[in-house]
């Protein structure tokens, strides 16, 4: 967790990706990967790991979300929130515009992400 905050960005890096290695279990890192997605250097593999820790990533949602207007990181911010499932359905609208994407592979993700976001387990 300490090293999220690290003056290299390759450093900040490595962390979130172990992190997300770790997955659901280093949920306690969810305000700090937040706060990484701010960051142009690090932000899409805090998406990644946001992602792979799941539904109690929920809180990072909103910040996701607005990931989603960044040509570089926007697909994998949408798989993220898809990995979050239900609990990012604040996200619905800004992925359902992406369906309209030029690029097929991000109306894909997009649309993967949508699938789980609006399927509910059972």
């Amino acid at each position: 967790m300490e090293l999220l905050t690290d003056e290299d960005w390759y450093v900040r890096d490595a962390a979130a990706s172990s992190l997300g290695y770790i997955g659901p279990e280093a949920k306690i890192a969810i305000p700090a990967l937040t706060e990484l997605l701010k960051d142009e250097w690090v932000q899409e593999t805090a998406a990644w790991a946001l992602g792979e820790i799941g539904p109690e990533a929920k809180r990072a949602t909103p910040a996701l979300t607005e990931l989603l207007k960044d040509d570089w990181v926007r697909q994998t911010a949408a798989s993220a929130l898809g990995k979050i499932g239900p609990e990012a359905k604040r996200a619905i609208p800004a992925l359902t515009e992406l369906l309209q994407n030029t690029d097929k592979d991000v109306r894909k993700t997009a649309a993967e992400a949508l699938r789980k976001i609006t399927t509910e387990k059972k």
